[in-house]
C-alpha cells in the first residue's frame, strides 16, 4: 500500500454500505422537467386559467388581440403612413410575432420563480419547471398570432416555397431556444437582484428599435453595410434580428410582387447560414443558463 493511502474499514456482515449523502433540494434540471412533465402540465394550465380568470370570452382573447393589432398595422401603418413599401403592415406583423414572444420570455420568465415562491419553499421539484412553463405559456399565445398572420398573408396573396417554410421553422426554433435560455437566466437572477425586472423593462423598449420590425432591413444595409461594417455585423449578431428576418423571408417576402428582388434588397447575405449558427449558439446559451440556474437555485429558498 502506498504512503498516505487509508484503507476503508471493512463493512460488518449483514449491514448495507452507507450511500453518499445527496442534496435533497437538487433534482435533475431540465431533464427532470421532462421526466416530471405532469408538473409542467399543471403549471401551464394554472397560468392560462389565471391569465383569463373572470373573463367571459376567455382564451378567445388570444385571437382577438393579435387580430386587432394586425388590422392596426395593416390599415393604419401600411396604408395611411407609408406607401413606399409593399405590404408594410404585414412586414411589421411578421417581425412582431418573434419580438412579442421574446418580450414575454423576458417579462414572464423573469418573474416565474419569484411568483411561485411558495412552491419553491415547500415542494421538492425541478425549479426549472417554472421558467419552462412560462415559455410554454408564451408559445401558446404565439400560436394565434401565426394563425392571424397566415390569414393576412393569404388575403394579400401569399406564394411560399419550401425555403419559406424552412425559414419559418428556423425562426420559431431560434425564439424558443433563446427564450428558454433568457427565462432560465433572468428567473434565477431575479431571486437575488429584484432590480432585474426594471432592467428587463428597459431591454424590452430597446428590442423594438434594435430589430428590423418597424423599419425595413434595407435601411440598415444602406446605412451600415459599407459605412460601418463592424456595427453591421454586431447588429446581425442579435439572435432576435435573425429570427425577425427569417420570419420576413417566410411570410412577407412571398407576398411581394417580385420576391427575388425583395429578398436581395431587404435580406442580408447568407441568412440561412446565420440562422443555423444562431441555433447552435442558442443551444450553448441554454446550457450556460442551465448551469447558472443550477448553481444559484441552491439558495432560492433562503432568498425567497
Amino acid at each position: 500500500m502506498s504512503a498516505g493511502t487509508v484503507k476503508a474499514p471493512p463493512i460488518p456482515s449483514g449491514e448495507k454500505p452507507l450511500l453518499p449523502l445527496l442534496n435533497p433540494g437538487r433534482v435533475g434540471g431540465l431533464r427532470d422537467v421532462i421526466r416530471r412533465h405532469y408538473l409542467l402540465k399543471l403549471l401551464v394550465r394554472k397560468e392560462l386559467k389565471v391569465r383569463y380568470s373572470g373573463s367571459s370570452v376567455g382564451l378567445a382573447w388570444s385571437y382577438v388581440k393579435p387580430a386587432v393589432r394586425f388590422a392596426m398595422y395593416y390599415w393604419i401603418v401600411g396604408l395611411l403612413i407609408s406607401h413606399s413599401m409593399e405590404n408594410r403592415g404585414l412586414h411589421i406583423f411578421s417581425g412582431m410575432v418573434a419580438v412579442h414572444f421574446i418580450s414575454n420570455a423576458f417579462s414572464a420568465g423573469c418573474r416565474s420563480v419569484v411568483k411561485n415562491s411558495s412552491l419553491v419553499k415547500k415542494i421538492n421539484m425541478p425549479r426549472e419547471t417554472f421558467p419552462v412553463a412560462s415559455i410554454m405559456v408564451s408559445a401558446y399565445h404565439m400560436f394565434p398570432m401565426y394563425v392571424i398572420m397566415i390569414i393576412g398573408c393569404l388575403f394579400v396573396g401569399w406564394h411560399p416555397d419550401m425555403t419559406a417554410f424552412l425559414a419559418a421553422l428556423m425562426s420559431l426554433v431560434i425564439v424558443l431556444i433563446w427564450g428558454l435560455g433568457v427565462a432560465l437566466l433572468l428567473s434565477a437572477w431575479n431571486v437575488f437582484f429584484r432590480d432585474t425586472q426594471n432592467v428587463v423593462d428597459v431591454i424590452q423598449t430597446l428590442i423594438t428599435w434594435t430589430t428590423p420590425m418597424i423599419y425595413p432591413f434595407g435601411i440598415v444595409i444602406d446605412k451600415l453595410e459599407q459605412a460601418q461594417p463592424l456595427i453591421y455585423q454586431i447588429y446581425l449578431a442579435n439572435p432576435l434580428c435573425i429570427a425577425v428576418l427569417l420570419n420576413n423571408r417566410a411570410f412577407w417576402i412571398p407576398t411581394s410582387s417580385n420576391p427575388k428582388e425583395a429578398a436581395l434588397q431587404e435580406l442580408p447575405a447568407h441568412l440561412f447560414e446565420r440562422g443555423a449558427i444562431t441555433i447552435v449558439a442558442g443551444l450553448l446559451f441554454v446550457w450556460l443558463a442551465q448551469a447558472v440556474f443550477a448553481r444559484l437555485e441552491l439558495r432560492f429558498a433562503e432568498k425567497l
